[in-house]
């Protein structure tokens, strides 16, 4: 892969995965994403399109990545989920903590020690929060997932992952058992957009709707 700045390596990695969902990657969600001004996003996306990496803009289309932008993209954000990994799986760090670390280390890792680390960890499929890892040769095998929000009372399903890795938000499913492949029944749903109430093993928990929208679940 070609040696980019840290900070453009960061708008490939985050292009890569909002454009990945069913809204357009606008400068605004970019910049959300980010952290930063939507001025500091415009000026860095016309450097990616003019290095080839960010596609010429189409009307309704959004920020998208070329055939390159994608690849390296895609390297980044197996760096990242493999190095996740090895946080927590051999570090014992916890699931909540390890994004911070992720992101230092994808940006130095050479093309020999990501092929050593994902052959000592076995070849994960995800990350700890259940996010697919993208293959060496940047394919990704995503799940067909739905949040948790959209079951009815008596169904069951399988958490696939955490669609947003905020600390906070992590740290609470953890102490309540909510993690990726954990089986979950939805008991009851509050009318007006109220609570879900799940049960987990022999535990019941009252769910709002901002945690459920985060949850994924296949089945």
């Amino acid at each position: 892969m070609t040696t980019r700045t840290q900070n453009a390596e960061e708008y490939l990695e985050a292009i890569f995965k909002l454009q990945r969902g069913e809204e357009p990657v606008t400068v605004k969600r970019l910049a959300t994403e980010l952290g930063v001004a939507p001025p500091s996003v415009s000026e860095m996306v016309g450097r990616l399109r003019a290095a080839g990496l960010v596609r010429e803009p189409v009307e309704d289309r959004g920020i998208s990545l070329t055939e390159a932008g994608t690849a390296e993209g895609a390297t980044l954000v197996r760096r990242h989920r493999l190095s996740e990994r090895f946080l927590v799986d051999f570090l014992d760090m916890p699931w909540d903590a390890v994004h911070d670390e992720a992101c230092k280390l994808e940006h130095v890792l050479s093309p020999e020690v990501e092929a050593r680390l994902a052959e000592h960890l076995g070849n994960p499929l995800t990350c700890p929060h259940g996010h697919a890892i993208p293959a060496e040769d940047g394919s990704l095998a995503e799940e067909d997932l739905r949040p948790l929000s959209g079951l009815e009372p008596g169904e069951h399903a399988v958490i696939g992952c955490i669609a947003e890795e905020r600390s906070d938000l992590l740290r609470y499913l953890a102490s309540l058992g909510l993690l990726p492949d954990t089986v979950i029944t939805v008991e009851s749903v509050a009318p007006f957009n109220g609570p879900l109430l799940v049960r987990v093993g022999g535990s019941q928990y009252a769910l709002g709707r901002e945690v459920t929208d985060k949850i994924m679940v296949r089945g």
